[in-house]
């Protein structure tokens, strides 16, 4: 895979996390900045502003991805970030089958990444979560508190966030555009168990809302995700072993961390937090987390050399 492949690819992943046709300006603005810096050269953000003006075609850049392999893996990045705010809607139904055609691909080639797709989407946060390995606590500091209150089953919920947070950088480590689409559901059940400890009852679109007031939007964080393994692979390297998948294994082990702490203190604090102290707590235990991850990284990475994504589908589907 070469650069001029690889921009086609971002820019089709692009296209699919706007052909809901749903996404406010912030998020479109978040898409352009990590297009941009993921581009790896400054004329990209060209290439990004012209996708989202609409002024790039579909067919164009379809066309001009000749090995099979490169397809198959432009339409796989395109149905996770389809999926990432759930099941594809009627809209990204179209635009897939559109792609499918244009990318001259059979509906055997493209089942078994769509059926796992939907799978992820579709699982109820309600579920248990997936099984979690343990982490060593040794020297691992607990979040500073800043007068905030401290739950009973503090130890139990600082477990589960620190545990959810590593299994979500070992995912962002795995070779498979469909394992940042995991992270997804990952997240959601955290949330889920933490807000139940308080005694909320949560449905998927209360956790993504809560997640897109922190600035987690997930097509943008399945979208990056995803870029982030392309480029890993198009270095020829293995799974986690280059600065850009490192990088992306930080960022959501930051994010995932940040994002089950400050959801701790909202729901500790019976859903009264403004969004404005809701994204302050967020920004602050991100900074906790960047800090903490350095202790972690090497169980991310153990993690991700045992973690079989195939498993873990079974896991959230069942």
């Amino acid at each position: 895979m070469d650069a001029k492949d690889r921009d086609a690819i971002t820019a089709i992943a692009l296209i699919a996390a706007l052909a809901d046709g749903r996404r406010q300006p912030e998020e479109a603005a978040e898409l352009e900045r990590i297009a941009s810096e993921l581009g790896g050269k400054a004329e990209y953000g060209v290439v990004a502003r012209q996708v989202l003006a609409g002024k790039v075609r579909l067919t164009d850049l379809a066309q001009g991805l000749e090995d099979p392999a490169v397809r198959q893996k432009a339409y796989e990045m395109a149905v996770a970030v389809c999926h990432a705010d759930g099941v594809a809607d009627e809209r990204e139904t179209i635009f897939l089958a559109d792609l499918r055609l244009s990318l001259h691909l059979d509906d055997a080639e493209t089942t078994t990444v769509h059926d796992a797709a939907q799978i992820l989407a579709a699982t109820p946060v309600s579920a248990p979560g997936p099984s979690l390995a343990d982490v060593p606590r040794t020297n691992l500091p607990r979040p500073s508190q800043a007068g905030l209150p401290v739950v009973s089953d503090d130890e139990a919920l600082e477990d589960l966030i620190l545990k959810t947070s590593i299994l979500a950088a070992a995912l962002e480590l795995l070779p498979q555009a469909l394992a940042s689409l995991a992270i997804v559901p990952v997240q959601g059940r955290m949330v889920y168990r933490i807000g139940s400890d308080f005694g909320q009852k949560l449905d998927a679109e209360q956790i993504t809302d809560l997640a897109g007031v922190m600035g987690i939007g997930a097509a943008a964080q399945v979208f990056e995700g995803a870029t982030r393994r392309l480029l890993s692979g198009m270095l020829g390297h293995g799974a986690g072993s280059v600065a850009g998948a490192a990088t992306g294994g930080a960022l959501t082990f930051a994010a995932t961390y940040a994002m089950g702490h400050a959801a701790k203190q909202y729901y500790a604090q019976g859903r009264q937090l403004s969004r404005e102290d809701l994204r302050r707590l967020f920004t602050r235990f991100r900074g906790e987390a960047t800090e903490l991850f350095p202790r972690v990284e090497a169980a991310v990475r153990e993690q991700a050399k045992r973690l079989d994504l195939d498993d873990l589908l079974h896991q959230l589907r069942s």
